[in-house]
């Protein structure tokens, strides 16, 4: 084979002037290949810098892209003594990707490896010290370790934290050296920069992560610096700053868990408390009052560990953020986790990779710290978008966070799982069910009927994995559920899944004798088939067999004989052995041994009923965040999370001589004056059982300000417009600090004194408003507001105002009705008629839930579409558009109309359904678009041809227009296979939109961001008129129909009865529409639309004017 077909783009001549490699060892066999690394030698074997220069970046281009440029190597290692600065750079890159490869080659310029050590600009040196430990190659161990001892003292902190790079490389190559390695760890870890300070803690962890000495005197250091260092530093300084802690400091936990178990022996307060006496029970508890009050007293160290990590909650990384919340869960006091619930929410916006990871370690703190977790609970709602595992994954959050109040909520969410097409899924929503029925005895019924109703479903999936849930909950209570068994036996003609069938043989079997007519019938079936069924069910039938043989041998003893010599010959030896040792148990022979007697003992034991517990339930002995903890399997390279010490090692050890990192004094005296609440208070959550952020931000700013350590990083923990106000107060008083002679001293008093009663009088304001305040935290904290932040804001601004909230009690009454008489539609569960059981802790549904969002919960569906956007907006009936009359057409009529639906192929389209009737007597052929004539940047996606519309018939078909948004025609000519027709489709601008889902929160957020969008004069996206209505559409029905009729827009919920909300999205472009319609006294209204584009505004307030008007 030549290679000319390879060579004709460059030469057009052909094969006469081809070029072959010439010698294929050197991989030259396509001759383009071979001239380009040819050019390449030629231009780095020049005397000019700019040819190399241009060379150079060719080949690291080339490596960038994945190419292959190791034969470059001879020609490009010759360049390293180059004096041209950048082309030196450019080689150390070069033979950093490939000194590992070349090792022969690299040892011949080692010479001028070591030369560049000596390097004045930082740069050079630090890339000869990267080539330097590149090469594995023992012989140059003293050489390399010579080298990064004089790069750990070096002058240039990029330097030392190269040689901290490479001191794992050595340490790889020759284990040996790990004495003088740890030496250079030492020095480099008393560096005082925030560059180096990283990468040496990743060469301690690497080396020699036993030598938490090594830490104690850099502890405080770490602590501070952390902040600045870079993102992936700081993810492994927090992992080693929380094994560290684990060995330093007392558990914070320790005294509460020993009070909450009632004392005992272990009791730290009360360990002569005589348990056996109940008389002096109350006397005891009474003593043990005072201790109950006095609060752990936490190491300085272990709370600086905890307020200089905080702030790192709001970093962009989520690997940070997931390092401290780990840190906090393992560290921190009970009160004070509820902080990170936040955060990790957050984190569950971004890619699904982080999603995965974040909600593995939601579910595991999801076990034991509940309470953090559940004012978040919409946040882990399922989208159809979401991956399978993701989806598993929230299940799994979910079930974890149920309980007697939630619980009607979370069984509807899976009811509408149910009928995902996921089936993977599906399974995992209905092994869901069975958990929360174990967990939560007061909906074991309920689940469990449900769970019946869904054996009837089509899908066989969901009956086997019904049939195996059901199997493990009848377990408890068998013999309340006798007609159920009868139910599953039945539905062995039916059911082919091996491990449903096995679960239903098992079920027939252990309680045989609640269906005795049945059991022998349902063996005698299984007999036919049994050599046709799977390992799994002729295992349970043999089961089965032996246990019927002992309680009704008349019947099936025949039968029994017979399947035990079915199974003799079985090509599995499981079954053989199974078959064999029965026969042997329930058969007395002579031979038979003495445990044929206990055979009634052995198989009709009674059995406890299973546990269903959580995957995740005994994974929190891994450090959390890391690979083990996500596998579930120590990982290479894992260190233990150390157990907290019984007693607290000596503090001393961390001081150091000189405190250099303490120097933030006047700051903290600063932040003292401050009464501002910060974002992230350390006693949050201290009271409340929730542990979550937001409960007690209130009492926690108020009460615990007088704390130094919540002061001293309160600046980094402030929300975006405190942190403004608070920079501001500190520059200006930097500016009388500076300035003290030009000012006396009691005017700048009388300034900090006036700036303080201002301070009091907002906090003042924002107290008595906890729900502007609370809502307001809340978008500032949130790049996006999601359902349960709007949850949360609503019922905490119940919590002072419990009058008003007895008022909506009787709300739920009319979706009671309404949901009973939907109860043959319903799939699964009847809900509405579980009431907890009432204990003392269980308080009304109206103390947690505001009246909006009772209407709110009023309106759920338990139909098919009780979760699909058209749900929002009422049924009603499309307009038509005439497009061709049938005179016009010549017997052919075409009427469209736009059909609200997304457009399947491209959703940037608008969906145009088309019925073409074919009203005279012959046939009409060809259906199809010709000659489409459209303004610029709309599309047109055409309906398939239709080949043949006989006489008298109808058709429908689907296009897809993209607008533009705008209202501009799209023409075409619609052409039979004898006539062409001009036509034209011009849309109304309601129908250039889709309906879109928004919080009452969030639409509030959205509308403030169009009316004050930056760039734009103020009031440029909101376009209000007032109008009267029509005294027909005067109630709030009347008003969302006709404004859903003018507009495709979805209804948001709102807390009033005098205002409708919608909200849409542009089809095309995606732009933001919200329309508000706030309704007065004697049919008076103000319409209000907030749109990106004012064209589209305008226009959809004279559509929805004349709808709301006539």
């Amino acid at each position: 084979m030549s290679s000319t077909s390879f060579s004709e783009d460059k030469s057009s001549s052909g094969a006469a002037e081809t070029e072959f490699g010439h010698d294929p060892a050197s991989g030259g066999i396509f001759s383009s290949d071979y001239k380009r690394h040819d050019d390449l030698k030629e231009m780095l074997d020049s005397n000019k810098d700019s040819l190399k220069l241009e060379a150079m970046k060719r080949i690291v281009a080339m490596i960038a892209r994945g190419k292959n440029a190791s034969d470059l190597f001879p020609a490009v290692v010759k360049n390293v003594a180059c004096k041209n600065i950048e082309v030196k750079k450019l080689v150390y890159v070069y033979l950093v990707r490939y000194a590992e490869e070349q090792q022969d080659l690299a040892l011949l310029s080692i010479s001028t490896f070591q030369r560049g050590l000596k390097d004045p600009n930082q740069l050079i040196r630090a890339s000869a010290l990267r080539v330097l430990s590149s090469i594995r190659v023992t012989i140059i161990v003293p050489i390399m370790m010579l080298a990064i001892k004089e790069a750990a003292s070096d002058m240039s902190p990029y330097v030392r934290k190269t040689a901290a790079h490479a001191i794992p490389k050595l340490y790889s190559l020759d284990p040996e050296q790990k004495d003088q390695l740890i030496e250079v760890i030492e020095k480099l870890l008393a560096d005082k920069t925030t560059l180096v300070a990283g990468s040496v803690v990743m060469a301690f962890e690497e080396v020699c992560p036993e030598r938490i000495d090594l830490i104690h005197k850099n502890y405080r250091k770490l602590c501070n610096l952390l902040i600045d260092v870079e993102e992936w530093g700081q993810v492994v300084i927090i992992n080693m700053l929380t094994r560290y802690a684990r060995t330093q400091f007392l558990n914070p936990n320790a005294n509460e868990s020993l009070l909450e178990d009632g004392g005992g022996d272990k009791t730290f307060y009360a360990s002569e408390e005589d348990e056996d006496e109940e008389e002096k029970k109350e006397e005891k508890k009474e003593e043990k009052k005072p201790p109950r009050r006095k609060p752990y007293v936490m190491d300085p160290d272990h709370r600086l560990l905890l307020r200089n990590t905080k702030p790192l909650l709001q970093s962009r990384n989520a690997a940070v953020v997931m390092a401290v919340a780990q840190l906090y869960f393992h560290l921190a006091p009970k009160a004070e986790i509820g902080v990170i619930a936040k955060a990790l929410v957050r984190l569950l916006r971004s890619h699904s990779e982080v999603q995965f990871v974040v909600l593995q370690n939601v579910a595991t703190m999801t076990i034991k710290r509940r309470g953090m977790f559940e004012p978040y609970l919409k946040s882990f709602y399922i989208r159809s978008t979401d991956p399978t595992q993701i989806k598993v994954l929230k299940l799994e959050v979910l079930t974890n966070l149920a309980n007697e109040t939630n619980i009607s909520t979370i069984l509807r969410e899976f009811q509408t799982y149910i009928k995902s097409v996921d089936q993977d899924f599906v399974a995992a929503s209905i092994q869901a069910i069975g958990r929360c029925a174990t967990n939560i005895g007061d909906v074991r019924d309920t689940c469990l009927n449900g769970l019946v109703q869904l054996l009837s479903n089509r899908d066989e999936l969901v009956v086997a994995e019904s049939v195996v849930v059901i199997k493990k909950l009848l377990q408890m209570q068998p013999e309340k559920h006798s007609d159920i068994i009868k139910h599953m036996a039945k539905l062995t003609d039916n059911i082919q899944v091996p491990m449903a069938r096995a679960s239903i043989l098992w079920l027939i079997g252990e309680y045989c004798e609640h269906v005795p007519k049945i059991a022998p019938d349902v063996l005698r079936k299984m007999a036919k088939s049994f050599t046709s069924e799977e390992d799994i069910v002729k295992l349970q039938i043999i089961n089965l067999a032996a246990k019927l043989y002992l309680t009704n041998s008349k019947q099936t003893k025949l039968l029994t004989q017979y399947v035990l010599n079915l199974a003799k010959y079985d090509q599995n030896y499981d079954i053989r052995d199974r078959a064999r040792f029965i026969r042997q148990l329930i058969v007395p022979t002579e031979k038979s041994g003495a445990l044929s007697k206990y055979a009634k003992k052995l198989f009709l034991a009674l059995k406890p009923a299973p546990v269903l517990e959580s995957p995740f339930k005994d994974r929190d002995h891994f450090q959390l965040g890391s690979l083990s903890h996500l596998l579930n399997a120590k990982a290479g390279g894992y260190q233990e999370l150390p157990d907290w010490p019984d007693a607290a090692p000596d503090p001393s050890v961390r001081n150091v001589e000189v405190p250099e990192w303490t120097k933030c004094s006047s700051r903290e005296k600063r932040k003292e004056k401050k009464v501002e609440k910060p974002f992230y208070s350390d006693s949050e959550g201290e009271s409340g059982p929730t542990e979550s952020a937001d409960s007690q931000s209130d009492s926690a700013s108020g009460s615990d300000s007088g704390s130094g350590s919540d002061r001293s990083g309160s600046a980094s923990e402030s929300d975006g417009s405190e942190d403004a106000s608070e920079s501001e107060e500190e520059e200006e008083e930097k500016k009388k600090k500076k300035k003290p002679l030009k000012k006396p001293v009691t005017q700048s008093e009388s300034e900090q004194s006036s700036e303080e009663e201002e301070d009091r009088k907002r906090k003042i304001q924002q107290r008595k408003s906890d729900s502007e305040s609370e809502s307001e935290e809340e978008e500032e904290s949130d790049s996006e507001s999601s359902q349960s932040d709007s949850e949360d804001s609503e019922s905490e601004v119940e919590v002072p105002k419990k009058k008003k909230a007895a008022e909506p009690k009787p709300a739920p009454k009319p979706a009671k009705k309404e949901s009973r008489k939907e109860k043959k539609e319903m799939s699964l569960l009847d809900l509405d008629d579980f009431e907890p059981a009432p204990s003392p802790h269980v308080t009304p549904v109206s103390t947690y839930l505001s009246s909006s969002l009772v209407s709110d919960l009023e309106g759920l569906s338990l139909s098919d579409a009780a979760l699909s956007p058209q749900s929002v907006s009422p049924s009603r009936t499309l307009k038509t558009y005439e497009l061709l009359h049938r005179i016009t057409g010549e017997g052919l009529s075409v009427e469209f109309c736009f059909s609200r639906q997304p457009f399947g192929p491209d959703g940037n389209m608008v969906a145009v359904q088309m019925t073409f009737t074919n009203n005279s007597g012959a046939d009409a052929k060809n259906l199809h678009m010709e000659d489409v004539k459209l303004q610029s940047g709309m599309r047109v996606q055409e309906f398939p041809e239709i080949e043949l519309l006989p006489a008298g018939e109808t058709t429908t078909v689907v296009m897809g227009i993209d607008f533009c948004d705008s209202t501009q025609a799209a023409n075409f000519q619609l052409c039979s296979s004898s006539r062409k027709f001009f036509v034209s489709i011009q849309p109304p601008v309601g129908e250039l939109m889709r309906p879109v889902f928004l919080t009452e929160n969030q639409f509030k957020k959205e509308q403030g961001r169009l009316v004050q969008t930056p760039g734009q004069l103020m009031g440029m996206n909101e376009i209000s008129e007032k109008l009267v209505l029509d005294p027909d559409c005067r109630d709030e029905h009347a008003v969302v129909q006709k404004v859903t009729a003018a507009a495709n827009l979805g209804r948001v919920p709102c807390g009033s009865d005098r205002e409708c909300r919608f909200a849409g999205r542009t089809v095309s472009s995606g732009s933001l529409v919200l329309v508000t319609v706030a309704t007065r006294d004697e049919g008076g209204a103000t319409l209000t639309v907030n749109c990106e584009k004012m064209v589209i505004g305008t226009m959809l307030v004279k559509d929805v004017l004349l709808a709301l008007t006539q």
